[in-house]
């Protein structure tokens, strides 16, 4: 099913319901930087915990590593970064707009309109940081601007600490940074976000096969977090288009409000990376052309035990924008419904992604048996770990419902007069859905929320 929500909508609900906020907005804002509010960081939260539970806890394969966000400065020259980690701009002479060369439509400025253009020029997107009480213009470091370097130069350290052989894979969440000239799109292109990367490395000449594999688990996995086939599609990229590492790269694209791009990329990385940061590599047959690192004090391989010689694995890395699963989570859920009274808002979130998993609202807040029993309720729930359970008393029991279902909460459950009729106490249980309600044992509650979340 085609989205026909626009950005401003999904912009506005952020803002009115607590999922995203403009960072400094006190102060006017930062361009591109962005903070997760109460109900944002919990559905954050909850699509990393999918992503690990799906790459690290579900697989045998695969060690997590937290690596550091600054980084040495040879890493990131030995990588690559320091030379090809910039966008050609243009800067339009008339009213000083600068934009990306590869965004000038027709040669002329999207701003005003001229084309008395400059020439392009590279702009580096790396964020340098001075380390230590001087500032001479040598000790610097840089903010990642990826989190799969930290991967590679750990390799050693995790091969040797954990015994691993290939195929094996290193898996990483974190804060990547990019000085982006013109971020856009809300939270799609932005300066500060994060990263859910693996680089699984792999026999030379398995590559192939396990690029086409793990372009299959992924796009599998973000239609298991709701994304739907009709606002997916895969993009193998053009020769031209390809990463100064890469020897093939497909692209899942999501349809986001602007249109279809890039949510996550799955690239084979040969043995650049591991080539790139090891020492001595002209005796390791490499695939890639790697430039001399005479800095590194390290061979990044593992021993082929039938040869007895050093093997450089090939890498396949599944990288995916954090910060644009969360747009694209909500992109698809935000619906509309037209009611009988009226309209609804309404976020189909998956179940393990909503950011309240339970509302408990009692019918009457002036009423100290229905109030004490809701709260009961809502902190036996919270004691089992399912995530955020909230107890609701803003309004009546019909707006509370309508707010969760803004944000939303799968479940609602009204503690009323009727709880402590009869022979066992029984509330209310209403789904987010289908609006359906239900009338259950306070006593079969627990289990029935544990079931029902499983």
């Amino acid at each position: 099913m085609e989205n026909k929500v626009a950005l401003e909508e999904i912009v506005s609900l952020c803002k009115r319901r607590g999922f995203i906020f403009q960072s400094s907005d006190i102060y006017g804002g930062l361009q591109g930087i962005y903070d997760f509010g109460p109900l944002g960081v919990e559905l954050k939260n909850n699509l990393k915990a999918a992503w690990w539970k799906a790459m690290v806890y579900e697989r045998d394969d695969i060690e997590g590593l937290d690596s550091s966000i600054i980084t040495h400065r040879l890493t990131l020259k030995h990588s690559g970064h320091e030379d090809t980690f910039s966008d050609p701009m243009v800067d339009c002479r008339n009213c000083k707009h600068r934009m990306r060369a590869d965004h000038v439509i027709e040669g002329k400025c999207d701003k005003c309109g001229s084309k008395d253009l400059t020439d392009p020029r590279p702009f580096n997107l790396m964020l340098r940081t001075n380390l230590g009480p001087i500032d001479d213009g040598t000790s610097f470091g840089y903010l990642r601007p990826e989190t799969a370097q930290g991967i590679f130069t750990n390799f050693k350290n995790v091969l040797d600490s954990t015994s691993r052989k290939l195929p094996f894979g290193i898996a990483q969440i974190g804060k990547a940074f990019r000085n982006e000239v013109t971020p856009r799109n809300f939270i799609f292109r932005v300066r500060e976000f994060e990263q859910m990367e693996l680089e699984f490395f792999v026999e030379p000449g398995t590559d192939e096969d396990w690029h086409t594999k793990w372009v299959e688990t992924r796009l599998d996995w973000w239609k298991k977090q709701g994304l739907t086939s009709d606002n997916l599609k895969l993009q193998p990229q053009k020769k031209d288009e390809l990463a100064h590492y890469s020897k093939a790269t497909t692209d899942i694209l999501y349809r986001f409000p602007h249109g279809f791009e890039e949510l996550e990329g799955v690239a084979n990385r040969t043995d650049f990376d591991l080539g790139s940061h090891s020492k001595s590599q002209e005796g390791l047959k490499l695939f890639a052309q790697v430039k001399p690192n005479p800095d590194s004090t390290a061979f990044l391989v593992v021993q082929d035990l039938e040869k007895k010689t050093p093997v450089v694995p090939f890498v396949i890395e599944p990288s995916a924008g954090l910060d644009r699963g969360v747009l694209a989570i909500l992109t698809e859920a935000y619906t509309k419904e037209k009611l009988e009274n009226g309209e609804r808002i309404v976020l189909k979130l998956a179940k393990h992604l909503s950011p309240i998993k339970v509302a408990v609202v009692p019918l009457a807040r002036n009423n100290e048996k229905i109030v004490s029993k809701a709260k009961e309720i809502k902190q036996n729930l919270q004691k089992l770990g399912l995530g955020r359970m909230k107890y609701e008393d803003i309004g009546n029991v019909g707006k509370a419902y309508r707010r969760h279902d803004e944000v939303g909460t799968p479940l609602c459950i009204t503690v009323d007069f009727d709880t402590f009729e009869g022979e066992k106490e029984t509330v209310t249980i209403r789904y987010r859905d289908s609006m359906k309600q239900d009338r259950i044992a306070v006593a079969d509650l627990e289990q029935f929320v544990k079931d029902y979340f499983a």
